[in-house]
């Protein structure tokens, strides 16, 4: 299964995503820059079991690298795919959980599930030789916070079946439960030694994130956080808008409400409208001209009800102005 997008808006620009995502590709770039350096660059800076458990292997690291290893090692990838699907979920799942924590705490957030899957990885791979990296486990930890806050979000998921590819819109309780079930059969079906994927960070970084989100909603945000949640809070409207026309009567036209921002009603702007129709679904680029005022009406001609001789009616689109 693939997500390809989730339906919640973030109510703020997501800054501490974004960085986050900026800095594990940059460190991915560092690393291919280390050619044939790249295994001692790794063990150094990734989370090697035996680095802990046995004393013959600590001894050729010092106290700041063992330290130091617990955070470098979330932001390392083995591969660009590794990395593309690392920061693809960070991407669709991040945002709406940095939006409800607020900045500052998302990042406290995200760290500390790194370094807690980290440590759960260590805990039941102890001897294990094989070095740990990636952001699955911090990401885990917030795909575990979103099933939480939005348990009943949509999903748009690509989902391969024989050798033909579905979009689905699963929930998000499902989409992101069936994951964490995947997760813990491949970890038990996996053995501590072998290499590959680390299943028990994923999963303890699933647990940890659902455990510290009810932490953090405790805790009350900063007034820094407060001031520049200010800061990054989006002044324009969804661009893509999800419509249910109506009718009145018989009447053949169809009437609808399209939202859009103060700023976005003084200058203009586009937005991509679905319309739906049962199981029917039409999406078109609309234009909404400058200018337009409460209340003011889109005419949009022959998007109305349609009779069974090809008698079609309009679509009025009402505009309603939101203060953002």
């Amino acid at each position: 299964m693939i997500p390809i997008r989730d339906t919640i808006r973030s109510e703020t620009y997501p800054v501490v995503n974004s960085i986050l995502i900026a800095i594990n590709v940059l460190v991915f770039v560092f690393e291919l820059y280390q050619g044939q350096g790249t295994n001692r660059f790794v063990y150094t800076y990734g989370l090697v079991p035996a680095r802990y458990s046995v004393p013959q292997m600590a001894s050729y690291f010092t106290t700041g690298q063992q330290i130091v290893a617990f955070v470098t090692f979330m932001f390392l990838h083995g591969g660009f795919l590794h990395l593309l699907g690392n920061m693809w979920s960070l991407y669709i799942f991040g945002d709406n959980v940095e939006d409800r924590l607020g900045h500052f705490r998302y990042l406290v957030f995200y760290l500390l599930c790194g370094l807690l899957s980290g440590l759960s990885h260590l805990t039941l791979n102890w001897h294990s030789e094989i070095p740990t990296i990636g952001a699955s486990g911090a990401i885990a930890g917030v795909m575990g916070a979103y099933i939480i806050l939005y348990p009943k979000a949509k999903i748009l998921t690509l989902v391969p079946i024989f050798f033909f590819l579905h979009f689905v819109e699963l929930p998000a309780f499902v989409f992101l439960g069936i994951w964490f079930i995947l997760q813990f059969m491949s970890a038990a079906g996996s053995s501590a030694q072998a290499a590959g994927i680390a299943w028990w960070a994923h999963i303890g970084g699933f647990i940890f994130g659902i455990i510290l989100l009810k932490l953090f909603e405790i805790l009350p945000q900063t007034g820094a956080d407060k001031k520049f949640r200010g800061l990054t809070h989006k002044r324009s409207t969804p661009r893509l808008q999800v419509i249910r026309p109506a009718q009145v009567g018989d009447n053949l036209n169809s009437y609808a409400v399209i939202d859009v921002s103060e700023r976005e009603a003084l200058l203009g702007t586009r937005k991509l409208v679905n319309i739906a129709k049962g199981f029917r679904k039409n999406v078109f680029m609309l234009n909404v001209p400058p200018g337009v005022t409460e209340g003011s009406k889109l005419r949009l001609k022959g998007m109305g009800k349609q009779t069974p001789e090809g008698l079609k009616g309009d679509l009025f689109l009402k505009v309603r102005i939101r203060d953002l």
